[in-house]
């Protein structure tokens, strides 16, 4: 197992941390974890519990990371967020190599200058799960966009967290545009992993729109499973929020779909079906038929 284990939590850069619990809280049956304050953020936190994971609403107390992202880009992803079992091995593995970071508590901030444009906070990874709340299950994926050459950054993850790229699975999107990887931490027992999506200037779409609107390599987006897909769909669609289908039609849709950024103070977010993802993981025989499919 390498230095990281877990998808463990996203961080969201917002102008009112109060009305993204409410948003977060009516979609998606998020509950407040805690409130706390991070002086390397210079922000004040609300913490949520979604399913197993944690999501950080960070809005700045001042001039700062999160107020220079509001500024600049407007609500979004500020950082994606992994777990580890041994986060002072990881802190001298990462000292060693080198590679800048700060560490405010208990938790190591690696900038999008130590990884490739792809902001990190990497906390202890709890002795158990947390219990889950709400209709959702946990957050697996980041996407890295990437101008860079996937590989190089699939070396460079390797080095920085000991992966084995053994576990690795290959990805490749015509729709999308994007070749790359998924440096899949544990399977096939969990989904966990960085996505690397390579962006080609020929190929133009949605994501490569984005790599050339942040200047290159960027954090992009992040996934979550549930387990019962039509009420979460149902429970977005009356919520109000925008929903892009996985395939034809949202009314058709069984599998999955991605929440317009519109609707979750800049979070462009996926959603799947338990096992569905396995289908472009490298284990398509895991994957389960929707109820009332057999």
């Amino acid at each position: 197992m390498g230095l990281i284990e877990r998808v463990d939590r996203m961080q969201l850069a917002v102008t009112d941390r109060a009305a993204a619990e409410e948003t977060f809280r009516q979609l998606f049956g998020a509950e407040r974890a805690r409130l706390d304050e991070s002086a390397h953020l210079n922000a004040w936190r609300t913490i949520l519990s979604i399913g197993e994971s944690e999501l950080e609403l960070c809005e700045a107390r001042g001039p700062g990371i999160v107020r220079e992202f509001v500024e600049r880009w407007g609500e979004g992803l500020l950082s994606a967020g992994y777990a580890s079992a041994r986060l002072d091995a990881l802190a001298a593995h990462l000292d060693a190599m080198g590679a800048p970071y700060v560490r405010e508590g208990d938790q190591l901030y690696l900038p999008g200058t130590t990884t490739a444009g792809f902001p990190m906070v990497i906390s202890p990874l709890a002795a158990t799960p947390r219990p889950r709340v709400g209709p959702v299950r946990f957050f697996y994926e980041a996407t890295n966009t990437l101008d860079s050459d996937w590989k190089t950054v699939a070396e460079l993850y390797t080095r920085l967290f000991q992966l084995d790229p053994a576990k690795f699975s290959p990805i490749a999107s015509a729709r999308f545009g994007y070749e790359g990887t998924l440096t899949l931490f544990d399977p096939p027992a969990r989904l966990d992993r960085i996505e690397l999506s390579q962006t080609f200037p020929d190929r133009p779409g949605a994501m490569r729109r984005f790599v050339e609107k942040r200047g290159g390599d960027s954090l992009y987006m992040c996934y979550l499973e549930t387990g019962d897909y039509d009420a979460l769909q149902r429970r977005l669609l009356d919520g109000g929020a925008t929903l892009i289908p996985r395939g034809p039609s949202i009314e058709a849709e069984r599998d999955g779909c991605w929440v317009h950024p519109k609707s979750l103070h800049g979070l462009l977010l996926g959603i799947s079906r338990s096992t569905l993802a396995w289908e472009w993981s490298g284990r398509p025989e895991r994957v389960q038929p929707p109820p009332g499919k057999g």
